[in-house]
């Protein structure tokens, strides 16, 4: 079995099966008069019991509507081709999903899985005690698989007392470092799970445009997209997004989007709707055995220039076919993921400062970093 039919989302059993994502709901949105709120956290504490109490009231459950057309022509192309005079002749219904969020601001900003309100209709954010309110998308980066929730009050009313969760440093995480992953697995209500970080920097998994992701054991289920990943002293440490898996659920390996990722993606989407993604025109190979011999390079980690484009930023900074990039504003590389990752977070007009090695010559160059030309996102296989 090919690697990425083992790639599930989080979200694909009990959340967007039409079914059975409308039978958990009501569980889902049940409040609990038996939930205890967060106590008081004692500053510098690393006990489990209050990480997770002081975070548990920042996650949120996410429930949406899709706009569907089911039915017996549901997969005839008369009907699915929008030049099609039969288009849209179906059966409208609605289909549900579930998901998790997190809750970043006290004025309701909510961070989650792009992949959890695609295509919503409706966007139904549910709070630890059971209230519901409403969302509006504020924006959605589905290259990196992050999207970005505002909530909105009544009308007439305020919203409740929020609980925003601190924001960490992913960049300080340490392999098995014990990390808790917190959300709504299969919409049975919120839940708590405690395992290590079992890798860091995972760049080349497959399962999106650009990917970064902290690997963790701790148990990912269906509906724990979009929750949070937390450290010992509650700080939000990943968005969980995805699970390696050949039956659908959990069986050990779970991937996070980073905040050292995510936070720069929601900050762009709040301020300007988008994502604005640094270029620098290069092809880029990994530096193997094979590249080593047949382009005589020196150099013992890095990563392979392959190709320079014409009138991009990396030929207007001097890079040639051959280059082997070592580190980025002084971060070392091993993979081209990365680097490719930390060329695209800098964002366009960035300056910045590549260390290559050249033959048997080290070198530092500095190249103003262009903008990403938009680009089809690629279409993967989400299940077996």
């Amino acid at each position: 079995m090919n690697r990425l039919t083992r790639i599930h989302r989080t979200i694909v059993l009990g959340a967007c099966a039409l079914g059975l994502a409308a039978g958990v709901g009501v569980v889902a949105r049940t409040a609990d008069p038996r939930v205890a709120h967060a106590t008081p956290f004692a500053p510098g504490s690393t006990d489990i019991s209050d990480a997770a109490e002081r975070v548990v009231d920042s996650v949120v459950n996410i429930s949406t509507t899709q706009a569907t057309t089911t039915g017996p022509f549901a997969s005839d192309p008369f009907w699915n081709d929008p030049g099609s005079p039969f288009f849209g002749d179906g059966d409208p219904r609605k289909a549900q999903s579930l998901g998790s969020g997190v809750i970043v601001t006290s004025d309701g900003r909510v961070l989650t899985n792009a992949h959890v309100v695609n295509n919503a209709a409706t966007i139904k954010v549910t709070l630890r005690d059971g209230v519901e309110l409403d969302a509006r998308l504020v924006g959605s980066d589905p290259r990196s698989d992050v999207a970005v929730l505002q909530l909105v009050p009544a009308q007439g009313s305020k919203l409740p007392a929020l609980k925003p969760i601190t924001i960490g440093d992913s960049s300080k995480l340490r392999l098995g470092e014990v990390v808790l992953a917190v959300g709504n697995p299969f919409g049975v209500g919120q839940a708590v799970t405690m395992g290590i970080v079992s890798a860091v920097g995972r760049a080349s998994v497959g399962i999106e445009d650009y990917e970064d992701f902290i690997q963790t054991d701790a148990a990912i289920n269906p509906g724990n997209s979009g929750g949070a990943l937390v450290d010992l002293r509650g700080h939000l440490v990943g968005i969980n997004t995805a699970i390696l898996s050949r039956t659908g659920g959990y069986q050990g390996i779970g991937f996070a989007i980073p905040t050292d990722m995510a936070k720069p993606i929601m900050d762009m989407l709040v301020k300007d709707g988008r994502v604005s993604r640094g270029y620098l025109g290069v092809g880029l190979a990994a530096l193997d055995q094979q590249a080593r011999a047949q382009l005589g390079i020196k150099a013992k980690t890095g990563v392979v220039v392959a190709s320079v484009g014409a009138d991009t930023p990396a030929s207007k900074a001097g890079l040639v076919a051959g280059d082997v990039v070592t580190a980025i504003d002084g971060q070392s590389v091993r993979e081209v993921g990365k680097l490719r990752n930390l060329v695209a977070v800098r964002g366009a007009g960035k300056v910045s400062k590549l260390d290559i090695v050249r033959g048997t010559a080290t070198r530092t160059i500095e190249v103003t970093l262009g903008e990403l030309p938009d680009q089809r996102v690629r279409t993967r296989v989400r299940r077996p």
